[in-house]
């Protein structure tokens, strides 16, 4: 059986789910979430794809993390469903501030302002730019750490 997730103005197919609704989602961003009545227990299928953070027991924030598609389940306080729903994460690249350069197989994202355009790693772009720039991204992240810390 084939369901289809609407989100977004657009169709996601996710064969083998059945969901109650569909959150379509950009990678790297946010979006809030209302239930229909308060939850005690919310799972999301893979965490590697997307995230929830409770605000309260009726809203919570979904982060998308990695491309593909995945589910949340929520329960009430006595163990009954109160959301099946499914998520959809996008890639950044559909954003009007995000350039993609393909160079046959090398890839390469960038976001862009009008004056200045910054490498902005995605999964799927060039291994070797990728790595290189994650680890700077990570150093800078560490040191920025430490100082806040006094570590």
């Amino acid at each position: 059986m084939r369901h289809t997730l609407f989100a977004i103005g657009i169709a996601v197919a996710l064969p083998g789910h059945a969901f109650a609704a569909g959150i379509g989602i950009a990678m790297d961003e946010v979006r809030t979430m209302t239930f229909e009545k308060p939850v005690a227990t919310v799972y999301v299928g893979n965490p590697a794809i997307a995230d929830i953070n409770m605000i309260d027991a009726r809203h919570a924030f979904i982060i998308g993390k990695g491309v593909g598609s995945t589910n949340l389940v929520a329960l009430d306080a006595s163990g009954k469903p109160v959301s099946n729903t499914g998520i959809a994460v996008l890639a950044a690249s559909n954003s009007p501030s995000v350039v993609t350069l393909n160079r046959g197989t090398q890839r390469v994202t960038y976001n862009c302002t009008t004056n200045h355009c910054d490498v902005a790693p995605q999964p799927g772009d060039q291994k070797d730019l990728f790595d290189q720039i994650n680890a700077q991204i990570s150093a800078h992240s560490d040191a920025a750490h430490k100082a806040a810390t006094g570590r």
